[in-house]
């Protein structure tokens, strides 16, 4: 079903709420205040907040950030994040330090139209994860539109996310939902051949729905990561140390023999006894021995996946090929990412998702390479495998 866009509303003079996600990675400081380490996600809403105060709207951004229990927590604060945005829009960002209450209401009803305020963490009251109801009514309070333009929070059912929309006459995309709908829908509704998924990281239980479903619609699913130990121990593989979900072997195995056709799985395997930097690494074929684990992908299966991916029309990607982050254990997975990358170059459509396959893009220096780097992680895989969203559900329907 249609949803409203920021196209079918008039802002001007209006107060409006936008649910943007600005939960990015911050670093400390022992001297001085937390700053901003990457602001692709702040990047990513601009169109949103501009278009909002370039039609003199008052432009109200909420957002989570971090966990912190439902609990005011210094180190959470949005604090930092205002004042980096008004660093990108270069105008002057106010901070609220609250995300509700009469105070915010007056100090958004003393803002000028074309102005922008960021209210604190909405993390910060336990309403917010639980979906309360008289959490949702007070942001509700501060709105007269509300727009949802954090796609990466979509899957949740949260009082900024869902049931906000509830409360407020009109409930709206942001141009980054927008973008992140129509390039997820061509991937999952119509995608061109052929096409190939790639799906890594650690744990097989968050991916055997979008497993199943891909092997439906791909030619060819590749995995990586320590999910794959998962596969290979229920094909009866020796998988050593490696780490293995024990209650999903009987799935895995249903699920390889459903779609034998389709799942690719390593041959080789780079291991070492720790996943630390310092820790001796070598390649294995087949089995692996019981002190070592499995930590990459090998460089037969790197062949063999980038074989797959040449002459590929459409690639999705969400998950690394190993720890990625410590360099012995990082070559397979930059390798997919200048795979997807040159797929591209050579006219594939592509989708990379995830936090860590985002940020693997970012250290292979592909990202400029890819056709849509999606801000979803959990979103982009409940999206493919079919499932409720319910931040786009809730919204006004066009």
């Amino acid at each position: 079903m249609q949803k409203r866009t920021l196209d079918d509303i008039d802002v001007r003079d209006k107060r409006v709420l936008i649910r943007v996600d600005f939960n990015v990675p911050l670093a400390g400081s022992n001297t001085g205040p937390p700053s901003v380490a990457d602001d692709a996600r702040i990047r990513a809403s601009l169109p949103t907040i501009r278009h909002v105060l370039d039609k003199d709207g008052k432009a109200i951004l909420t957002s989570h950030l971090g966990r912190p229990g439902g609990q005011p927590n210094p180190d959470l604060s949005l604090a930092c994040v205002a004042d980096h945005l008004g660093t990108l829009i270069e105008e002057r960002v106010r901070f609220s330090s609250n995300a509700v209450g009469d105070t915010v209401e007056e100090a958004i009803n003393g803002m000028s139209d074309g102005s922008v305020m960021l209210l604190e963490n909405t993390r910060f009251d336990s309403g917010e994860k639980a979906n309360d109801e008289s959490f949702a009514k007070a942001l509700a309070s501060l709105a007269d539109v509300y727009v949802n333009d954090a796609f990466g929070t979509a899957h949740r059912a949260h009082a900024s996310t869902a049931g906000v929309a509830e409360f407020v006459d009109v409930a709206v995309m942001g141009r980054l939902m927008e973008k992140e709908i129509k390039a997820l829908t061509r991937v999952r509704d119509h995608p061109d051949h052929p096409m190939i998924a790639i799906l890594g990281g650690s744990k097989v239980s968050d991916k055997l729905g979008a497993i199943r479903v891909l092997s439906e619609t791909a030619d060819r699913v590749l995995v990586g990561g320590a999910m794959s130990f998962t596969f290979l121990e229920a094909l009866g593989r020796e998988v050593g140390a490696s780490r293995v979900e024990a209650d999903r072997l009987d799935t895995a195995q249903s699920l390889y023999d459903a779609a034998e056709h389709a799942i690719m799985l390593p041959s080789d395997h780079v291991v070492a006894d720790a996943p630390e930097a310092e820790a001796s690494a070598s390649v294995v074929e087949g089995d692996i021995p019981e002190d070592q684990m499995g930590l990459d992908i090998g460089p037969s299966t790197i062949e063999t996946y980038r074989d797959a991916l040449d002459g590929a029309a459409t690639v999705v990607w969400n998950g690394p090929m190993g720890v990625f982050e410590h360099e012995p254990f990082a070559e397979g997975t930059m390798a997919i990412a200048h795979a997807v990358a040159d797929a591209t170059d050579d006219g594939a459509f592509s989708v990379v998702g995830g936090g860590d396959s985002v940020s693997a893009l970012g250290q292979s220096g592909c990202t400029d390479r890819i056709s849509h780097v999606s801000t979803g992680g959990g979103a982009l895989l409940t999206f493919l495998e079919g499932g409720s969203l319910p931040g786009i559900d809730a919204l006004s329907d066009a």
